[in-house]
């Protein structure tokens, strides 16, 4: 019903900044929370941040509060996560995803994904 696709990643110094985009496709867009999760090479798939349908409520996980930002535009079927001060640990694919859970945080709560793009931060 829903399908995603992400794009913005890429190579940046630690101290810099990245804009990543997710496309969604779908008339009911607006009635699914949205979220990014991030993995690494031998690592679980990890929450990042969330937003609510309205784009009113997010949350986000500890490492990333005060550095991230995930916002969305429904108009244009678009959610975005604006990240500042990146740092090495931050470095993964980074995954849109959306869903009807009612969990903010598990994978289990979210129904679509999309295909993930590399994040890459130097030291």
């Amino acid at each position: 019903q829903v399908q995603l696709v992400e794009s913005g990643g890429g190579l940046v110094q630690a101290g810099g900044s990245l804009r990543l985009s997710c496309a969604a496709s779908g008339r009911t867009f607006s009635l699914y929370k949205m979220g990014w999760f991030r993995q690494a090479p031998g690592k679980e798939r990890e929450f990042v941040a969330t937003v609510s349908g309205s784009g009113v409520s997010t949350y986000y996980t500890d490492s990333v509060k005060g550095r991230f930002t995930i916002s969305r535009t429904n108009a244009k079927n678009t959610v975005y996560l604006q990240m500042n001060s990146l740092k090495p640990e931050d470095t993964a694919v980074y995954f849109c995803a959306a869903g009807r859970g009612a969990s903010a945080t598990s994978r289990e709560a979210y129904d679509y994904w999309g295909q993930g793009t590399q994040v890459t931060v130097s030291s």
